[in-house]
């Protein structure tokens, strides 16, 4: 398995979001096996929750459809478990804190990186608080991966890029996930700003779904992160793995070859 680290260098990664257990976990992890296939750089899994605060309305249903499947944080972990000799591309789990101390954050730390669990975004923990999750999954060897966003004072990004590792997620826009937020500075300069405080990789989320989009993230950032767009298009799908590949094959290779023109 590739470390996050190494999934940034060279090239302009790509990164792509799937709720885990929509529609189930077995369609889950073959997809997530199709992802790595395809060349996708790092897969972003993210742990269904009822009331997912940082996602737009196509991430809030697939965890709904997740959860109604009866996926949980054990099951989802056991189906990463089993895929952990199977897939090249690092892992990310993506969740809201209460999953976290519901499962036991010890338990999770440790959990997570038999998994092979490369990192863990947690939206809803602001990170002068997450300070004893860091130190749990940094003793694992996982990386606790930190957000960022257009509005960020100067003062609190330097306190997040000091306790941050693997990637910063940068939020494109202010608003959730799928949606077109509110635009502020240029892609570039918002960049270049987190940029002078850190020498970590910079991932570009939240609204990126077509090509074009992506191809314009990757000339600022380091990396893309596509999660809605993805999901909206499999959604009809099912369960169905033929359909799902037909769909999802090209427009992995549409956002391979927009993201991967521009070279690090």
């Amino acid at each position: 398995m590739k470390t996050l680290s190494s999934a940034f260098e060279g090239k302009k990664a790509l990164v792509t979001y799937l709720a885990a257990g929509d529609p189930d976990l077995d369609t889950t992890a073959y997809l997530l096996k199709l992802l790595d296939t395809e060349g996708v750089d790092v897969l972003e899994v993210g742990i269904p929750f009822s009331d997912p605060l940082a996602d737009g309305p196509v991430i809030q249903q697939a965890s709904q459809r997740a959860l109604a499947g009866g996926a949980t944080l054990k099951k989802i972990l056991g189906m990463l478990k089993d895929l952990r000799n199977e897939i090249s591309a690092p892992r990310v789990l993506m969740g809201y804190m209460n999953s976290i101390l519901a499962y036991g954050q010890e338990k999770f730390a440790a959990d997570a990186a038999g998994a092979g669990v490369s990192g863990v975004i947690i939206p809803d923990l602001p990170f002068h608080q997450g300070e004893k999750l860091a130190s749990l999954l940094r003793e694992q060897g996982v990386d606790f991966i930190l957000m960022v966003t257009p509005n960020t004072p100067a003062e609190r990004l330097r306190g997040i890029c000091e306790r941050a590792s693997g990637f910063l997620y940068c939020v494109s826009r202010l608003g959730v996930t799928g949606e077109s937020g509110t635009a502020g500075a240029s892609p570039k300069e918002y960049i270049d700003r987190i940029r002078s405080h850190t020498s970590l990789p910079l991932a570009l989320g939240f609204g990126v779904g077509t090509p074009e989009k992506a191809a314009l993230a990757a000339e600022a950032a380091d990396g893309v992160v596509v999660g809605s767009a993805l999901i909206s298009l499999l959604e009809p799908c099912g369960t169905d793995r033929e359909l799902l590949r037909s769909k999802a094959v090209p427009f992995l290779r549409s956002l391979r070859e927009a993201v991967g023109r521009t070279r690090r």
